[in-house]
């Protein structure tokens, strides 16, 4: 079972799941994630996402910008998609499974 496997259950598909999950595992953690957006000027964002309060939405470019389209390409092949739709989708979950994995507002 995966990091995200529980947290969003059945609301995506285990390739996104899978895709979200090595993302995540790939930057470092939570905290790397955290990093590299706010290297690419997308701090109040995943701050959103981190604290108690409302999560703001993403697009899917600001989604490769923050990751890297090398890595979204990776991704895409491995879960059948190409690197624009499964931005999309992590467009989608991402803000929902920091949130589930921050319940406290912080990144522990």
């Amino acid at each position: 079972m995966g990091l995200l496997d529980g947290i969003l259950g059945g609301a995506v598909g285990a390739s996104l799941i899978s895709a979200a999950t090595t993302l995540i595992e790939k930057n470092g953690g939570l905290e790397g994630l955290v990093a590299k957006f706010q290297e690419k000027g997308l701090a109040p964002i995943i701050q959103s996402w981190i604290s108690t309060g409302a999560n703001q939405p993403i697009a899917a470019d600001q989604v490769q910008q923050a990751v890297g389209h090398d890595l979204i390409k990776e991704l895409a092949a491995k879960a059948g998609l190409t690197p624009e739709e499964l931005s999309a989708k992590l467009a989608e979950i991402l803000p929902q499974a920091v949130d589930k994995l921050t319940p406290t507002g912080k990144v522990s």
